[in-house]
C-alpha cells in the first residue's frame, strides 16, 4: 500500500501526531505503514533480529536505539529476513548499515543515519514497551506511517483519502 503522510495529516488532523523531522529513508519501499511493534535496545540488536524472524504482515517494527550513532541496529541480513517474513517496515531511532542492499530490499526503513559497525549481541532489550522519541510516544498496537515527507503515528488504522 502506498501512503502519503501529508494526505493522511490533512484527512485525520485530530488523530495523527507527527514525529520531529530526523529520519532518512534507507529501504526499498518509499512508503509504508502498519501496526506498531516496539523494541527498546541500546547498541544491541538481538531483539531486532528475533522480531525479524517472526511473521510481520501488516506490522512495523519501531526500534528505540536511544539515538545512538555508534552502532548499526539493522543490516542487510536482518532486513532481508524481515522482508521475507512480511514486515511492512522499520523505524529505527539509531543507525543502519549495508545501505546499498537495504535500498534494494522490499522493506520500508527509516533511520537516523548509516554506520558500518555492527552491534554486540547480548540479548539485552525490551519488547513491546511504550517508547518515546521525536516528540511522540509509540505504543504497541497503535499505527505508524512513513514516507519521504516524514513519520506519523495514530491510535487507529488510517486509510488513504479518495
Amino acid at each position: 500500500m502506498q501512503y502519503v503522510t501529508p494526505d493522511l495529516c490533512d484527512a485525520y488532523p485530530e488523530l495523527v501526531q507527527v514525529v520531529e523531522p530526523m529520519f532518512a529513508n534507507f529501504g526499498g519501499r518509499d512508503s509504508f505503514g502498519g501496526e506498531i511493534v516496539t523494541v527498546k535496545c541500546h547498541e544491541d540488536n538481538s531483539l531486532v533480529k528475533s522480531q525479524a524472524d517472526q511473521p510481520g504482515k501488516g506490522k512495523v517494527l519501531v526500534v528505540d536505539g536511544g539515538g545512538s550513532l555508534r552502532r548499526a541496529l539493522l543490516g542487510d541480513m536482518i532486513a532481508e529476513k524481515a522482508a521475507k517474513n512480511g514486515w511492512e517496515g522499520m523505524v529505527i531511532y539509531g543507525c543502519v548499515r549495508d545501505v546499498d542492499v537495504l535500498a534494494q530490499t522490499d522493506l520500508g526503513v527509516q533511520a537516523l543515519a548509516s554506520h558500518p559497525m555492527k552491534t554486540d549481541k547480548r540479548n539485552i532489550g525490551d519488547l513491546n514497551v511504550v517508547v518515546t522519541f521525536g516528540g511522540v510516544s509509540f505504543k504497541p498496537g497503535h499505527y505508524v506511517y512513513a514516507d519521504n515527507n516524514g513519520v506519523i503515528v495514530s491510535p487507529e488504522p488510517l486509510s488513504m483519502p479518495e
